[in-house]
């Protein structure tokens, strides 16, 4: 079984008790289709019987209700992340020569998206107390090659955009938000995704809204930006027989647009519920020696993903797996690091505040249906772990 297979198998089960006789597993997408099975049946069953099945009704109705509940003029829906990612970037006619700044912690699909479109990855170290990108680190990496800035709204909280708008204000260099981890996050009076010239989401199943499969979205209020995204989409097709651009693939499918409307009406619910776990985590685990996580000023953090830290992180990781707690590292190895990144000639030492939150953070169970006393028993044996002398 591949690593992303065994993922997703390890994600998909069904959640067990808390006495440690079956896992707890880290993410569990099955609890929520339980709750929401017989609307979620219907919407594919009526897709199914309807046999339109790519760029319907569906996807133009959640791509309408999205756009209402972010209070944005246009809203794209695309095959995934990291597509919307590189069309955002291609909607804002970025490529080869251009350089893009973005976090040296993100996920690959980050510096991925950029590489696709021929420009070139420019990172910068983050904030250790969100994990976001720095600011101050950001101004120093800004040369005249620069076209974009993509901070990565990482865990569920958003970066510290007034000071990122400022820069890039001053510089002319617009933001695309990478706004995958925080559907629904709000910095001040406005959402994730909005706050930049064009914003991302992934909906893989995971996600804070997630679909049944692999499903994304760009948002912009800049209508050449849309028009751009619209034609990269879809093999550039403008009307029948006449290709404006060469673009490919990039369409969201019908079925997972009708998932996405039932859940899209209840994100905010399950966010808040997020937050109530996220709330009892600090509570049972406020009296050992990891690091919680911090919620900045004016944010509101939807938890995604609820990260500790630990200077002995693999010794409590292998600890809670074994006593069968589902957990993950997210992620082990900064992005510049990569092999993959390789050719750009970075190396140790280059980003040290992510390179020393990646040998520290573990990430924890949460979704919304995980139960306290659930909670309670991950507690228990962190600190179980940590009386014996082990952190």
């Amino acid at each position: 079984m591949t690593e992303r297979n065994s993922l997703a198998a390890m994600e998909a089960r069904a959640p067990a008790s808390a006495n440690g006789d079956a896992p707890i597993p880290f993410a569990n997408p099955f609890a929520q289709y339980e709750t929401y099975r017989t609307e979620i049946n219907a919407a594919i069953q009526s897709v199914l019987e309807k046999g339109h099945y790519i760029l319907g009704e569906n996807v133009a109705a959640f791509e309408h209700e999205l756009s209402a509940y972010l209070g944005v003029e246009n809203t794209i829906g695309v095959a995934n992340g990291t597509d919307a990612l590189v069309l955002a970037l291609k909607g804002l006619q970025i490529g080869a020569g251009d350089e893009v700044i973005i976090p040296s912690m993100t996920a690959v699909a980050t510096a991925a998206a950029v590489t696709l479109t021929g420009a070139t990855p420019v990172f910068a170290d983050i904030d250790p107390a969100t994990y976001n990108i720095d600011p101050e680190q950001v101004e120093k990496r800004i040369t005249r090659k620069t076209r974009a800035l993509i901070p990565v709204h990482m865990y569920g909280q958003t970066a510290d955009m007034a000071s990122l708008k400022a820069i890039s204000n001053k510089h002319g260099i617009p933001i695309i938000e990478d706004a995958c981890q925080a559907h629904g996050a709000r910095y001040k009076d406005g959402t994730a995704g909005t706050l930049g010239d064009a914003g991302c989401f992934s909906f893989y199943f995971t996600k804070n809204l997630g679909a049944y499969g692999e499903a994304g979205m760009v948002i912009t209020d800049d209508e050449k930006i849309a028009d751009r995204v619209q034609l990269y989409r879809n093999h550039g097709h403008r009307s029948k027989f006449e290709h404006a651009v060469m673009g490919y693939n990039g369409r969201l499918d019908e079925i997972q647009a009708a998932i996405l409307r039932i859940k899209l009406k209840y994100l905010d619910e399950n966010n808040q519920k997020r937050r109530v776990r996220a709330a009892v985590y600090h509570s049972l685990l406020n009296d050992t020696p990891l690091s919680l996580p911090a919620e900045a000023e004016e944010r509101t953090h939807v938890y995604h993903l609820y990260v500790v830290r630990s200077d002995r992180r693999d010794g409590l990781l292998e600890y809670l797996s074994g006593n069968g707690i589902g957990v993950g590292i997210h992620y082990r190895t900064p992005i510049h690091l990569q092999e993959a990144l390789a050719p750009f000639g970075f190396k140790e030492g280059n980003f040290p505040k992510a390179e020393a939150a990646c040998r520290e953070i573990l990430s924890l169970p949460m979704y919304p249906e995980l139960s306290e006393e659930d909670q309670i028993y991950i507690a228990e044996r962190i600190k179980e772990f940590c009386s014996k002398g082990k952190i």
